[in-house]
């Protein structure tokens, strides 16, 4: 699809100067974009990669001289990623979804299948779900008894809807992504090492289970908010009384782990192979790096954000940055990590000086 400079910068609600009249058929980096693309040249550090490639129009930073870079036109921008972000939302390459049926789809009688929805190859849908209008739902999804999906939801293939779910509107789940799987909850007959672990002790070998695990059965769900977003392969159990809870704008990327019970507030970001264990809190608003692990029956407070790897077993105030294993403050952080690196020198010193006590003390 293409579309003119002044099409592009009105969508983006952008400045732009010079031919505003030329067509473009797509973004490209700079390097690599022929005299039909759109240059992407937001940061600065990119302006030297346009001389390699045939761009006559570019996307630059804010006050860029787009005539001495050899351009026809240009589109300033004053927050990149954002306007990266709009921009592959105007060439959009839409999901293939025809609307209808699909012949080889098993759907309950008592399933509600609103107005406008695509239900591809090989889905599967139970008695008593419901499905909002506009629906896409791609080959080999399956949506157990009683759940329901808002209005414009898009369920790439492979995606598992447990019972008695409930989501909002304009839901995407990923490829391979599961909501409503039980949670993985398990307590032996006896108290054992779990129990001695929590209250900070070595386990004693009489206090190793014996007869296994007793299994605790989820009879909750999960009820999710409006314009969520599941990454592939991630995973929401339902809740073990009450439902676990994701809210509205949250989104979350691939192999993402939220356990029974967790409630996750609206608009964070969780990032790839993020961990919660069950019954733990994120408020609103909070960022948590990839691989951050956070331990069961924990707090974490509005606004905080936690750096890749970080570590959660305790509660985390609102308004904070954290890092580390054990997570604490950045800055505290920086500086253990700073000591722990002068280590070995301060090894060798106090070895030197305790030769040099020796001596002195004629132990030599």
């Amino acid at each position: 699809m293409d579309l003119t400079v002044q099409k592009i910068a009105e969508s983006l609600g952008a400045k732009a100067a010079g031919d505003l009249s030329l067509l473009l058929r797509g973004p490209a980096q700079p390097e690599l974009a022929t005299r039909h693309d759109l240059a992407l040249a937001m940061d600065q550090k990119f302006l030297g990669k346009l001389a390699e490639g045939e761009a006559v129009a570019a996307v630059l930073p804010d006050g860029s001289d787009w005539r001495a870079l050899g351009l026809k036109a240009a589109i300033f921008a004053p927050h990149p990623k954002y306007v990266l972000s709009q921009i592959n939302n105007i060439y959009e390459k839409p999901v293939f979804a025809p609307v209808g049926v699909h012949a080889s789809a098993v759907i309950a009688p008592d399933a509600e299948i609103g107005d406008g929805a695509s239900i591809g190859p090989l889905v599967v849908i139970e008695g008593g779900a419901k499905i909002g209008k506009n629906a896409r739902i791609l080959s080999h999804v399956s949506i157990a008894k009683g759940a329901t999906i808002g209005d414009h939801c898009l369920l790439s293939q492979g995606v598992r809807i447990g019972a008695r779910v409930h989501i909002g509107d304009r839901f995407i789940a990923q490829p391979n992504s599961v909501v409503g799987g039980d949670g993985f909850s398990f307590v032996s007959p006896e108290p054992g090492a779990v129990e001695a672990a929590r209250a900070g002790k070595q386990p004693e070998a009489g206090a190793i289970q014996k007869h296994g695990f007793a299994r605790t059965n989820s009879l909750g769900a999960v009820t999710i908010g409006d314009d969520v977003e599941l990454g592939a392969g991630s995973t929401i159990d339902r809740g073990t009384i009450v439902d676990t809870r994701v809210g509205n704008g949250t989104k979350i990327d691939n192999l993402v782990m939220l356990g029974h019970n967790v409630v996750v507030g609206e608009h964070c970001l969780l990032c790839a192979q993020v961990g919660i264990g069950g019954s733990s809190v994120v408020a609103d608003r909070v960022i948590l790096g990839g691989q951050v692990g956070v331990a069961d029956h924990v707090t974490i407070g509005t606004n905080v954000v936690a750096a890749g790897k970080a570590g959660i077993s305790s509660n985390v105030p609102p308004n904070r940055f954290i890092m580390g294993n054990p997570a604490i403050k950045a800055e505290a952080n920086i500086e253990s990590y700073k000591a722990y690196r002068r280590l070995p020198k301060l090894v060798a010193k106090i070895d030197k000086l305790q030769k040099q006590v020796s001596k002195l003390l004629g132990n030599d």
